[in-house]
């Protein structure tokens, strides 16, 4: 029993490493030209790597909606489908 309960955690340990590891879905990749890896002391852009996947989906529909204004999100949100705001979400909220 020991044996499988240690299998099925290093096993759910190396899916999410290579999760993490993954190459970017489309658009993904992009918003790092604004968004920095970190946090930096007086960037005014909020880092994007680990922070929670619903956040950043709501984020991206409400800059798609209009319902949150900003310099250039508000267009480039609209430019993304709900299922693309969903991957780009899930894999920036899985990087470290």
């Amino acid at each position: 029993m020991r044996r499988v309960l240690a299998a099925a955690i290093a096993g759910v340990w190396i899916a999410a490493a290579s999760v993490a590891s993954a190459e970017p879905p489309a658009g993904a990749a992009a918003c790092s030209g604004c968004h920095p890896s970190a946090a930096r002391g007086s960037s005014p852009v909020t880092p994007l790597a680990g922070r929670d996947r619903a956040e950043i989906i709501k984020a991206m529909q409400d800059f798609r909606s209009g319902a949150r204004r900003g310099t250039v999100m508000d267009r480039i949100a609209k430019g993304f489908t709900d299922a693309e705001i969903q991957a780009i979400a899930a894999w920036w909220a899985s990087q470290r």
